[in-house]
């Protein structure tokens, strides 16, 4: 296991950062990147060392690669997941077709970042993990009264969603993306809006990411015919309502 160098300068209540990346120059110089922003970094090189480490240590996000020896992060993030972990997930991949991602979120990951990256926007991305975690730990009362929109249903206390009797299976970013969607359901959402308010940054035009959790999203409301939620309004962004009265 690595030794971050910056991590013995963050105070006791920093966040704790999982990363685990087979690739030792990757792995090196983001364990030092992190360590250097205030996070405390346990840092190992594959996936089975990932859930040692995971199953001994509280942590509050974990940056898995996608492509790791022994086990890959795929299967650490379902397994993860199929123990009840709802820690946040970012996965690393170097993969850039839309299966390869659609496939990282499909076993509960909240986010992913494509390879190479851009340091600022994987720093974002971590910060905006951290806050919708405390934000869900930290729920307000209004938190308790459920959101409905035709046969959709959200749990806002915990974090549960269902279309019709069937219960969706959302990780932390679809369940606040559709929860977004739900609290101004028929109001059209500019894509900026939804980026600020769901990763607190906007990645802008030419960013595919919100792409993909819609769709994703689409395919888990829509499962088995059920009518169509979420609307794109060409140009501007999109908007939940339902189908039937709309």
């Amino acid at each position: 296991m690595d030794t971050d160098p910056g991590s013995d300068r963050a105070p006791a209540d920093a966040a704790h950062v999982v990363l685990a990346d087979d690739d030792r120059a990757v792995r090196t110089s983001l364990e030092r990147a992190l360590g250097l922003e205030g996070y405390r970094v346990t840092a190992v090189a594959d996936g089975a060392a990932a859930l040692d480490v995971l199953r001994e240590v509280d942590c509050d996000v974990v940056i898995l690669d996608v492509s790791m020896p022994a086990i890959d992060g795929i299967t650490v993030c379902r397994v993860l997941r199929a123990e009840g972990s709802q820690v946040p997930i970012l996965m690393l991949t170097a993969r850039t077709e839309p299966g390869d991602r659609i496939a990282g979120l499909d076993a509960g990951a909240d986010d992913y970042v494509p390879k190479p990256f851009d340091l600022g926007e994987l720093f974002a991305r971590v910060r905006a993990l951290l806050r919708r975690s405390r934000r869900s730990d930290d729920a307000d009362t209004d938190g308790s009264v459920p959101i409905t929109v035709g046969d959709l249903r959200l749990d806002r206390s915990s974090r549960r969603a269902w279309r019709g009797d069937t219960e969706l299976e959302l990780s932390k970013t679809e369940f606040d993306l559709l929860e977004l969607l739900a609290m101004n359901a028929g109001i059209v959402l500019d894509h900026t809006t939804i980026y600020e308010r769901i990763w607190n940054y906007d990645f802008g035009p030419d960013s595919k990411n919100l792409a993909v959790y819609i769709g994703y999203l689409r395919r888990k409301t829509e499962a088995d015919g059920a009518s169509r939620l979420i609307h794109t309004v060409r140009g501007v962004g999109y908007s939940l309502r339902d189908e039937a009265t709309a």
